[in-house]
This record gives structure tokens, sequence and C-alpha cells, in this order.
């Protein structure tokens, strides 16, 4: 009796999130589009930097908090950089990649042709942080991504999926949990391992020809678990932890995609690797 109710009290802030977001009102407007001289679709990409960047947040993200950090690092060494928001669920202002992930690998694949038809490009480079690493490889899979899209650069993404240290494995324990969980925040249940979309996601290969991979991890991440979970094997993959690059770095899950310069350069050094120069702590 004394570990069910532990479990329970493991597992009742996951639903209580839940339905916080279920009941949450409609609020204000969603995150503006425009900050800091990114998403600008007059923006027209130079020689040194040929494609557009096209920004993917993670879960719990937005297209410009996720960003506040990364965008004007790579809009001021030239890059055009873009963002969108995606899986939203009704009500839930501020807060996306909460719906199913094949859907939001839709969304994905509409923005990428706008980008694309607004900057005359024939190809996109994306950065995708924790979901949005991963997302972006349902696009390029299954969405027609993977003939637009040159680099994928993923920062702590879940490409395997994550158990959470285990804790997402308690939803065994509770009947109906994991269907009520599915019903109201599918993004997230889409992400846990050995879900529908991750099986199919990498069933016959992690990556897709033509397409340039670099993973990004740090190993104080506590949400993709273990941290490995998110290394792809493939041709063209480069998998980077980052306190091999900075072994003082303790960056975890979301402090890689918004405020770390290290990760942000080695970033820069995957859109760029003709150019790149060597990545240590005194990158930040």
């Amino acid at each position: 009796m004394k570990l069910r109710w532990s479990r329970t009290l493991i597992l009742l802030p996951a639903l209580a999130l839940a339905l916080g977001f279920a009941s949450a009102p409609a609020a204000a407007a969603d995150a503006p589009t425009v900050r800091s001289g990114w998403n600008d679709f007059s923006c027209k990409p130079s020689a040194a930097h040929p494609r557009p960047v096209v920004l993917v947040h993670g879960t719990l993200g937005n297209s410009v908090d996720n960003w506040l950090g990364l965008a004007p690092y790579l809009v001021a060494r030239g890059y055009c950089v873009f963002s969108l928001d995606y899986g939203q669920l009704p009500g839930v202002p501020l807060f996306h990649g909460l719906g199913p992930i094949d859907a939001s690998a839709g969304q994905l694949a509409t923005y990428v042709d706008r980008v694309l038809a607004a900057t005359g490009t024939d190809k996109v480079d994306l950065v995708g942080h924790s979901q949005g690493g991963m997302m972006a490889r349902v696009y390029l899979k299954f969405h027609g991504g993977a003939g637009k899209v040159n680099a994928l650069v993923g920062l702590a993404p879940d490409n395997h999926g994550t158990d959470l240290d285990g804790l997402t494995r308690l939803l065994d324990h509770f009947p109906g949990a994991k269907q009520y969980l599915s019903k109201l925040t599918p993004g997230l249940t889409d992400q846990i391992v050995g879900s529908d979309v991750l099986n199919r996601l990498n069933a016959g290969g992690d990556t897709v020809p033509g397409v340039h991979y670099t993973v990004i991890a740090t190993k104080y991440d506590e949400v993709v678990t273990p941290y490995r979970s998110g290394y792809l094997d493939g041709p063209d993959v480069h998998n980077v932890l980052l306190q091999d690059l900075c072994p003082v770095d303790l960056s975890e899950h979301v402090a890689i995609g918004i405020a770390d310069p290290v990760a942000f350069h080695e970033t820069a050094n995957a859109l760029d690797p003709a150019h790149a120069t060597r990545t240590t702590c005194l990158n930040g």
C-alpha cells in the first residue's frame, strides 16, 4: 500500500498538469511572431549563409521564448532566422508542443514551404530543441521534408524517446491514466519510449539520405533520459556531448536550448561546417 501511495504522489503532478491545460481559459493572444530581427519574411539569405534557418521549439515552448538567446545569436552572424509555433491546444496560450506530433510535423511542413517561398531558396536548415529536434525528423521522413532540408541540428532531442528516469513507466500501474494523458496532451505521450510515433520514426534507420544531422546533448539532461537516447546512428551524423566541449558546462535540458553560448557556437559550426572553429568553454 505504501508503494502504491508513493506512485500516486509521483503521478499526480503530471495529471494535475494535464488537467490545468485542459481547463485553462482562453487567454491573451499567443506569442508575437517578430522579435529582434528574426521572422523577417523580407530577409534574403546571403552568399555566406545561403539557407534560412528555421527554429523548432520544444514541449511547452513557443516561437519566441524558446529562442530569445539563439535567434539573435544567429541573426547577428548574418542568418535569416525564422521560428514557428506548433502543437497548440485549444484554450492553452503560449505553452505549445502539446498536440499530436504527427500533426505538428504537418505544421512544420507548411511553415518550411512558406519560408522557402519568401526567401526564394530551395532548402532550409532546421534547429530543434527537445521535441523540436525529434519532431523535425517526423517531418523529414513522413511529410516530404527530406528534399527541402540541408541540415538538422538537435539540441537535447528525444530522438528515441524518454522514460523520465522511469517515471513514465508508472503510467502502466494506473488503468486509464495513459489514455487520459494521451487525450489531453498527446504531444507528451508521443515522446515516451515505445510510442507508436517513435516506433514508426525509427523503424528502418534513424536518418534519411541527403540530410546532415548534428545532435548536441548534455549529460545533465533531466528530461531526455538517458541522454544518449538523443543520439542518432547513420552515415551523416555528428553526435556531440556538451561536456566534451566544455567539461565545466552545467547546462541541463532547458538551458542547452535557450541560454548556453557553448551550445550556440557548436550549432553555428553545424550550420556552416566549412568555417567551423573549435568550440571550447571560452566560446561563452
